[in-house]
């Protein structure tokens, strides 16, 4: 029987530490990690950039899953599943949060809709199941683009005067999403309205889709227009939890 492959094992190792780390992680910190002699270790990492599994920050240098991967992990995973594995959370997280919560993921460069909880209370609401939701004016959108490989679309298109249309203001946003972990967006899609939301994560850490809240102003974000930090705990909490259902690492 053959033995097997040890520069595959290796870029498997890479890989799985970048997914399972805080965020980005720089070449001495891989090697160290894995042990590895640093140039073999960036040999790895460039043949790995240049299939697009890794991406390198142009600022740090520091590196990070790809986008090709999250097209490989959402192979795996349809819309169907999501939503199932979804559901269970999305109703408790109505309930804590006293808003409408809504769960997304890509498809043709915009957010589908693929479950809608109503706020629980009497007002009139449409169902928004199947919807499609620009990428970078809502929270959910934000969340997935910031995990997308490509950067922001070419047309970023204003939908009130404090859509985020600059590729280079949107850009500094994204990296935001990645730090803190969640999104945020205040009267950027509808005025009025605000929402918060946060990545859900599939087999080996890979984003495959996202989960928010949304509702008025004054009832998601502080008197400052920041939002509300139990209803990101809220919205976080949803997402680890569907995250670890589909099978990511904590």
């Amino acid at each position: 029987m053959p033995g097997t492959v040890q520069s595959i094992e290796r870029a498997a190792a890479i890989l799985r530490t970048l997914a399972g780390g805080p965020g980005r992680l720089g070449l001495t910190e891989i090697a160290r990690t894995l042990d590895l002699a640093k140039g073999t270790t960036h040999g790895i990492l460039r043949t790995l950039q240049l299939v697009g599994f890794v991406e390198q920050d142009r600022v740090s240098g520091q590196y990070q899953l790809g986008g090709a991967l999250l097209h490989l992990g959402t192979s795996y995973l349809d819309i169907n599943e999501l939503r199932s594995r979804s559901i269970n959370w999305a109703d408790p997280l109505a309930a804590r949060s006293g808003e409408s919560v809504r769960i997304g993921t890509v498809l043709e460069g915009r957010v589908l809709v693929v479950h809608h909880v109503f706020r629980p209370d009497d007002t009139f609401q449409t169902l928004d199941v199947g919807t499609l939701l620009p990428l970078h004016a809502t929270a959910l959108g934000k969340v997935l683009l910031a995990y997308r490989a490509g950067g922001p679309p070419p047309d970023l298109e204003a939908f009130t005067r404090l859509t985020l249309t600059d590729a280079k203001a949107l850009g500094t946003a994204l990296e935001g999403v990645r730090d803190a972990g969640w999104a945020g967006e205040v009267e950027e899609f509808l005025l009025g309205q605000a929402a918060v939301a946060a990545p859900i994560r599939g087999y080996g850490g890979l984003v495959v889709g996202a989960i928010g809240i949304s509702g008025p102003v004054d009832r998601v974000c502080d008197s400052r227009y920041r939002p509300r930090p139990h209803l990101v705990g809220y919205v976080r909490d949803a997402a680890r939890a569907i995250s670890r259902d589909l099978g990511a690492a904590r």
